[in-house]
C-alpha cells in the first residue's frame, strides 16, 4: 500500500510536499496508518487528537494511546479535551454535529496559531460509500451524493482512495496498534447500521462494489460540476445584484424549462427550506414572503427579491440635533446653511430652518401616517398611498426613512418633501438637506 499511497501523493497532492502537516488522530485504525505511512515517506507533520469525553476513562485511554505513540515516535502533538455534551444541549445540536463542529473549530485554530499548512484526516473509501447511502436514506439532492470531498481549503483527506480493507491490511502487515472505538459495534447511530449491514450486502451482491461506486461517484461529480457551470451561466441571465439585494426577473426565469432546480441552487445557501411554498411564490401576489433564518424571499410584481432580514427595530427613533451638519447612522445625510439653489431630483430638499423644532426626528414608515406633499396645497396624503403611486416594493417600504418636526413629516426621504415647510418669500434661514 506504501508504494500506491505514494503514487497517490505525488499525482494528487503535490501540494503537500514540504508543507507543515497536522494529522487528526484518534487513535483509531484509520488515522493510526495514515500517521505511519506519513511517517515512513518522511514528511514533516504533527498529531492532533480531541478527547470528546463521551466515553469515560476509554477516552482517556486513546488520549493516553496517541500521546505514547507521539513521544515514542518524537512527534509532535496537540491535545484538547471537550464537554461534547454541554456544548450539544446549550447549542440544541446532536452529539456527533456537535463533535464535528468542536473538532474542526479548533484544528483551524491550530492551524493558524501553530503556523501549520493543512489539515488532513483519515476518511477513506467505504466512509465515502456510508455517507452516500445516508444521504440516500435521508434524502439529498445531487450534491449529496457527489461524496466527501478529497479537499476542503485547508483540509485534505488522502486516503478516500483507499478501502478499509486497505487499511486493515496495511496495520496487519507492519503491525500497527490502535484502539478499537466500543460505540462502532453499537448500532445506536445511523452510521454503524449501513457500516454493518447494508454496506456488506451490497459488498456481497457484486465483490467489485467499491470499484463500481467509485465510477459511479465520479459521474455524479461531473454531473453536479456541469449544474453548477449552467447554473452561473444561467444566474447571469436571470439575476440582478442591487446593494445586498439580489431580484430574480420572474418573465425570464420562467422561459427556463426546469426553473424550479435553478431557483434550489441559487437559494439553498440562504438556509431556506419550504422549497414548494417558493417555488409557489413564482406565481403568488405582490407581497408575499418566505423567510429562513437570516434571509427573506420576497414577490414584487415581476421579480423575486432576495434580501437579509431588516434586524432593526421599526420603533427605533434617531435624533438630529440644531447644531448637527451631518448623518451617518442609520442613513447618510448632510444638513448644511445655504441659499436655494435648485432641485435637482427627490434626494436633495431645501426647507425653512426657522419652521423646524429641533431635534428633528429619523424613523421608519408606520401604518397610518400623513403628510402633505410638496406642491398639493393644504391637501394631505397617506405615506402608504404615496409608496403605492411610486410603485414601491415591499423592502423599498420597510427600508424607507421619514424625517419629522416634532409629530410632523418634513420629508419621506428620497421620495417627496412635505409642503408646509418649503421655503418661500417669508424665509430668512434655509436649510439644505441631501442624501449622501
Amino acid at each position: 500500500m506504501i508504494e500506491k499511497f505514494q503514487s497517490h501523493l505525488s499525482n494528487n497532492f503535490p501540494f503537500l510536499i514540504g508543507k507543515k502537516l497536522l494529522l487528526a488522530t484518534s487513535g483509531g485504525l484509520d488515522s493510526m496508518v495514515m500517521a505511519h505511512l506519513f511517517k515512513s515517506l518522511n514528511f514533516e507533520f504533527a498529531l492532533a487528537h480531541c478527547n470528546f469525553q463521551l466515553r469515560g476513562n476509554e477516552s482517556l485511554e486513546d488520549q493516553f494511546f496517541v500521546k505514547k505513540f507521539a513521544d515514542v515516535n518524537a512527534i509532535p502533538i496537540f491535545i484538547t479535551q471537550f464537554d461534547t455534551l454541554s456544548f450539544a444541549t446549550d447549542y440544541k445540536l446532536s452529539t456527533q454535529v456537535a463533535a464535528r463542529e468542536l473538532r474542526y473549530n479548533w484544528f483551524y485554530e491550530l492551524l493558524e496559531t501553530k503556523n501549520y499548512d493543512y489539515i488532513l484526516t483519515a476518511h477513506h473509501a467505504d466512509d465515502n460509500i456510508e455517507t452516500f447511502l445516508i444521504h440516500l436514506v435521508r434524502g439529498s439532492g445531487l450534491e449529496g451524493f457527489t461524496g466527501i470531498p478529497t479537499q476542503n481549503e485547508s483540509v485534505v483527506r488522502p486516503l478516500l482512495a483507499f478501502s478499509r480493507e486497505d487499511t486493515a491490511n496495511y496495520a496487519a502487515a507492519n503491525a500497527i496498534q490502535w484502539r478499537e472505538d466500543s460505540s462502532n459495534a453499537s448500532d445506536k447511530y445511523l452510521r454503524n447500521k449501513v457500516r454493518h449491514d447494508i454496506v456488506p450486502l451490497f459488498k456481497e451482491l457484486n465483490p467489485s462494489f467499491l470499484s463500481s461506486f467509485q465510477n459511479t461517484q465520479k459521474y455524479l461529480n461531473e454531473a453536479q460540476a456541469m449544474v453548477e457551470d449552467a447554473t452561473i451561466m444561467i444566474y447571469q441571465q436571470v439575476a440582478t445584484e442591487v446593494n445586498d439585494e439580489i431580484h430574480y426577473n420572474i418573465d425570464k426565469l420562467k422561459t427556463l424549462p426546469n426553473y424550479k432546480s435553478y431557483l434550489y441552487q441559487w437559494l439553498k445557501e440562504y438556509g431556506f427550506s419550504a422549497w414548494d411554498d417558493i417555488y409557489e411564490l413564482v406565481d403568488s401576489q405582490s407581497g408575499k414572503q418566505i423567510f429562513s433564518s437570516e434571509f427573506r424571499l420576497v414577490k414584487d410584481r415581476n421579480t423575486l427579491i432576495l434580501a437579509p432580514i431588516n434586524k432593526m427595530e421599526s420603533s427605533e427613533v434617531y435624533l438630529i440635533n440644531e447644531d448637527q451638519f451631518e448623518v451617518n447612522d442609520p442613513i447618510k445625510l448632510t444638513i448644511s446653511n445655504q441659499n436655494f439653489d435648485s432641485y435637482t431630483d427627490n434626494s436633495i430638499i431645501f426647507v425653512d430652518a426657522d419652521k423646524l423644532i429641533f431635534p428633528l426626528q429619523l424613523k421608519r414608515f408606520e401604518e397610518g401616517a400623513e403628510f402633505q406633499p410638496f406642491g398639493m396645497n393644504g391637501k394631505s396624503k397617506k405615506v402608504s398611498k404615496l409608496f403605492k403611486d411610486e410603485k414601491l416594493s415591499l423592502l423599498q417600504k420597510e427600508n424607507a426613512w421619514i424625517l419629522y418636526s416634532n409629530e410632523d413629516i418634513v420629508w419621506v426621504i428620497g421620495i417627496r418633501q412635505d409642503e408646509r415647510f418649503k421655503i418661500d418669500t417669508n424665509t430668512k434661514n434655509i436649510l439644505k438637506l441631501a442624501l449622501k
